[in-house]
């Protein structure tokens, strides 16, 4: 469990909120390649017991990673839960073997595109679906993004990278163009740091 679970907000010391939930049971109710289900038995501020289902998987990495152009390298990638291809950033679940989140981040970009990046650098970290799943993406700019690697993909993951002009890219993100979600956030998200 996080510490929001437990009430504890944003990692600070306050003491529990009394919208808090406690949980006192949690197991797996399905599992499958790259995530699970979880079940947590709680008991809601009310006194009530009840159990909740969500999704429970590893932390993950975005990378909006730039060629020393300034344009941008994506993913066209086919979307199973939504029948499309989808065009959005590099992306991947941090591994045991990461010995921290810039190598985590230098081998997703490494992996979906055949590219690697002079530099990379940490700017935000997200909760983007946490009603219904305990995710966290840490995204990364990476600049000096060359063609150096070998494109090294997992057993279902159909992937085409492409590059493009970056700013034509935002445009078409901030016009809502865009429906993928972490490469509309980091896009939205580096665009307001620029600012």
């Amino acid at each position: 469990m996080t510490d929001d679970a437990a009430g504890d907000h944003d990692g600070d010391d306050a003491a529990p909120d009394d919208l808090a939930w406690e949980t006192f049971g949690t197991d797996i109710d399905y599992s499958c390649p790259g995530f699970d289900v979880r079940r947590d038995d709680v008991r809601l501020p009310d006194g009530t017991e009840t159990d909740f289902h969500y999704v429970d998987e590893p932390p993950a990495v975005v990378v909006l990673p730039f060629t020393p152009d300034g344009d941008v390298v994506l993913v066209e990638e086919w979307r199973q839960a939504v029948g499309r291809v989808n065009r959005g950033l590099p992306a991947g679940t941090v591994e045991d073997g990461d010995t921290d989140l810039a190598t985590a981040a230098r081998r997703e970009l490494a992996e979906e595109t055949g590219h690697e990046a002079e530099t990379v650098e940490q700017f935000t970290t997200v909760e983007p679906a946490n009603g219904f799943a305990n995710s966290v993406h840490h995204y990364f700019l990476a600049h000096g993004c060359e063609p150096s690697a070998e494109q090294t993909l997992d057993f279902n993951e159909s992937i085409r990278p492409v590059t493009v002009d970056y700013d034509a890219f935002r445009d078409a993100v901030l016009a809502g163009e865009v429906r993928d979600g972490r490469a509309t956030l980091g896009v939205s998200l580096y665009e307001a740091r620029r600012e």
